[in-house]
């Protein structure tokens, strides 16, 4: 790997460049899908496009003044069934989703409208079944502790990886100081962390909400400066040889 060992990314065999400029490119159009599923999940929490406060306090603290079921439908379920449909099940929701009213009233409305994707694609929950709805409707606490500690370790691992190698490609770069260069190479990290805490935070308590915005803002900056100053270089300014 001798070929990496010189100071400034614009003085880099082509072969290098190739590799760090595709795994740059994979990565930043990885950030950016990641950010519109961001928007198309949690930014549909209080059901609007786009992400706010709201969003972020209705998926982690959730909205106790009603359930999940009544959320969903309200918001990212909406244009999957017809007014009437989700109005019915809001309101078994809202009386405490009678038992008795499975069979004959709920059951049939989930086989028509949600069990072809909720009983299929993993990952979604199978409304179809009968224990599975009635936590769905039962008054919403947001995430559990079970899905932010799967979330919180997988986001932890795998982010970090890809901060790890934009950074090392990064701190080839030119024309920055030692301590800027430190800190961008550092804030993805420290905003990763925020942003994971800030999860566990605002379960506790909804005021948190504002630092996992903070959080996302902060490593999407920094990971963007830190991508386009590395192909910037690479491509266009002029090396020493």
């Amino acid at each position: 790997m001798k070929e990496i060992n010189s100071t400034h990314l614009a003085d880099l065999s082509l072969p290098i460049k190739s590799l760090f400029t595709g795994y740059l490119l994979a990565i930043g159009l990885g950030l950016l899908m990641a950010g519109g599923q961001i928007l198309l999940t949690h930014g549909m929490a209080d059901g609007k496009f786009g992400l706010s406060v709201d969003d972020i306090v209705y998926s982690y603290y959730g909205d106790r003044t009603g359930s999940k079921l009544e959320a969903k439908l309200n918001g990212s379920m909406k244009d999957n069934a017809p007014p009437e449909v989700r109005l019915t099940m809001i309101k078994w929701a809202r009386a405490g989703a009678p038992a008795n009213e499975w069979e004959t009233t709920i059951k049939p409305l989930t086989e028509q409208y949600c069990v072809a994707c909720h009983a299929n694609i993993p990952g979604l929950l199978n409304v179809g079944e009968k224990e599975v709805m009635l936590k769905v409707a039962a008054t919403d606490s947001g995430a559990s502790i079970a899905s932010l500690t799967r979330v919180s370790h997988i986001h932890l691992f795998g982010i970090a990886f890809i901060f790890f190698f934009v950074g090392w490609i990064f701190s080839y770069a030119s024309g920055f100081g030692t301590l800027v260069k430190a800190g961008l190479i550092f804030f993805p990290f420290a905003f990763l962390i925020l942003d994971v805490a800030a999860w566990w935070l605002t379960k506790l308590n909804p005021n948190f909400a504002w630092l996992v915005i903070l959080g996302g803002f902060g490593y999407s900056a920094a990971s963007t400066l830190m991508i386009f100053s590395s192909l910037y270089q690479m491509w266009f300014m002029k090396g020493a040889r």
